[in-house]
């Protein structure tokens, strides 16, 4: 005697629960992308608060590549090469320098901001699949006792 009917539901949980996982993924790389972002917020704070108490003629430690640094005078603080994206740099004295980097900044902002509103969307979808699977496992169990209930009855 097989209890035969029962496989549709459970290909239709396994879908669930893999459209779940690949949500989990998804929630764990904006999450990754958001640390990277406040990192490199974190990297433009140092930046700005080296122009603002560093002066002209202060040795400071130059990264020079894998992990090794050299001691370097300060030429002239009021002379900061900042990027502005796009593979472009410009000279700027040092409040433009600082002007430049808060707008970094606030940039990084709005981005952790979209992706922070893209987690709450990963998270709805997530909750959607959750009742979705109940609501098919609820049925299983149903068919389940309909079909013990037949067998029993003849």
């Amino acid at each position: 005697m097989s209890l035969g009917g029962g496989g549709g539901g459970g290909g239709q949980m396994q879908q669930l629960q893999e459209q779940m996982q690949a949500l989990e993924q998804e929630k764990q790389a904006i999450r990754a992308e958001i640390q990277n972002l406040r990192n490199e917020q974190s990297e433009i704070d140092e930046a700005i608060e080296a122009i603002e108490t560093l002066d002209t003629g202060s040795t400071v430690q130059v990264p020079i590549g894998g992990d090794a640094y050299v001691r370097a005078e300060i030429q002239d603080i009021d002379e900061v090469i900042v990027t502005l994206g796009g593979g472009y740099a410009a000279e700027r004295d040092s409040d433009g320098a600082i002007d430049s980097l808060g707008d970094k900044q606030d940039a990084l902002d709005d981005r952790i901001e979209e992706l922070q509103d893209e987690i709450q969307t990963v998270e709805e979808e997530t909750a959607n699949l959750e009742a979705k699977a109940q609501q098919a496992q609820q049925q299983q169990m149903q068919q389940l006792q309909q079909q013990m209930q037949q067998q029993e009855d003849e």
